[in-house]
């Protein structure tokens, strides 16, 4: 195990965190949950939003493309903002942007309404990601960032699985219309909100200001330069194909465990619901496991190691014809996925510049999505011309081996020191 992942680094001893670390690491995840919950609430109900406005699945497919079309915009608006005015503000307008659009969508009158509104979403989301993580990593301590990554990450799976949840509640329990889901969710994103303004700003981003002014350094300088500019390029690719990895293997499954036709499940709505909380549980699990262990071992061997483990498990999560086995290659499937996922907040804030940390990894986050947009329309039209799991297959098992190559070529920077680097220098640093 040694000779593969490397010998074993010598651990220091763990910091509690501080109230204020424990604030702004909660705010954080509960802003993602609750990012992932409105996005998610849509695979649930695509059917039911087809019928009601009386459009195509393969329309309806639409509005999670537009959401994911429109984050890298979020990204770069929030992300310039908070570089230049510092975390909080940015974040808590962010977190009261998409909350108010969340909710409108409950009361969308049309589909053109309805994705214009998705569309807007997609902007609160892209910001709320990448800035939540550059200040809950810029806090907590650095030889604890990986296992707190997982648990940042998998704030994901934690909407997912209360969007699941709440579609268990409110359409196979009171058999409520699909708008009441949206409704919901501006609940607990008002919470994070109440949250987030108990939290400091980082003392990292005021100490690079500062450093900036001393050494009369901009942003632009550090941005542009070659180094910085081929990393920020990788990085998208990367994240091109981690969102292709995510997205290919939980968009489509809620849709595939309860058609009738196209090689599906033939499952019930209840059961696609319960089959979904299992594997989001899966999720869950694996993110912080798999960030703990990015301490011991380094973040790019565990990503490409839980990428390759999930390989085997594909023919189980795509081939399956019992709910039983279909709810254990799902869970399988999830654990490894999101055991990958688990490692990026960290992974991303260290390999970028602490003077363009709001924007550099959020953009490069959700330019990948972005670019991964279409996976749903093309699983879409796959599933429906070769069958579900084939449609499942033939997109997850290159992205998997994709996703190990990617990461293996790259860079890490596993505990670096935030602040450290005069901000003059930071254009010439190569992480290694």
């Amino acid at each position: 195990m040694r000779q593969l992942l490397g010998e074993r680094e010598a651990r220091p001893p763990r910091r509690r965190l501080t109230a204020d670390q424990r604030n702004a690491f909660l705010a954080a995840q509960l802003g993602w949950a609750m990012d992932a919950f409105d996005f998610c609430i849509v695979v649930f109900v695509y059917d039911e939003i087809s019928k009601s406005f009386h459009v195509s699945l393969e329309t309806v497919a639409f509005l999670t493309t537009v959401t994911l079309l429109m984050r890298p915009v979020g990204a770069l608006l929030f992300g310039l903002w908070a570089d230049k005015a510092g975390r909080r503000l940015p974040l808590m307008a962010d977190v009261c942007f998409y909350s108010l659009v969340g909710f409108l969508c409950a009361f969308a009158p049309n589909f053109t309404v309805l994705l214009v509104l998705r569309l807007l979403y997609g902007i609160g989301m892209g910001g709320e990601w990448g800035l939540g993580a550059a200040l809950a990593m810029e806090k907590i301590p650095a030889e604890r960032r990986g296992f707190f990554s997982g648990l940042l990450q998998e704030g994901y799976a934690c909407g997912y699985l209360l969007a699941a949840l709440a579609y268990l509640l409110i359409h196979s329990e009171m058999h409520l219309s699909w708008r009441w889901l949206f409704g919901l969710s501006i609940l607990p994103a008002l919470i994070s909100l109440v949250i987030r303004s108990r939290v400091k700003e980082s003392e990292v981003w005021e100490n690079t200001r500062e450093s900036m002014r001393v050494t009369r350094t901009s942003r632009r300088e550090v941005l542009l330069n070659g180094k910085i500019v081929r990393r920020f390029v990788y990085l998208v690719a990367l994240m091109t194909a981690f969102n292709w990895m995510s997205h290919g293997t939980q968009d489509i499954f809620p849709a595939f465990l309860k058609a009738t036709e196209h090689g599906g499940a033939h499952l019930s709505a209840s059961t696609a619901g319960w089959i979904a909380v299992i594997y989001n549980i899966g999720a869950i699990i694996g993110g912080p496991i798999s960030g703990m262990l990015s301490e011991r071992y380094g973040r790019r061997y565990m990503i490409a190691f839980c990428a390759l483990l999930a390989l085997p498990i594909v023919p189980l999560f795509a081939y399956s014809h019992t709910a039983g086995m279909l709810a254990l290659g799902a869970f399988l499937m999830q654990v490894m996925v999101q055991g990958a996922w688990g490692v990026i907040p960290a992974h991303l804030t260290e390999l970028s510049p602490d003077a363009i940390r709001g924007f550099y990894p959020g953009v490069t986050y959700q330019l990948g999505n972005c670019l991964a947009a279409f996976n749903l329309p093309i699983q879409v039209a796959l599933g429906e011309s070769h069958g579900y799991p084939f449609a499942l297959a033939v997109t997850v098992v290159p992205t998997l081996i994709i996703v190990a190559v990617l990461t293996l070529i790259g860079k890490e920077a596993k505990g670096i020191s935030f602040g450290s680097e005069p901000a003059a220098a930071e254009a010439t640093t190569v992480y290694s």
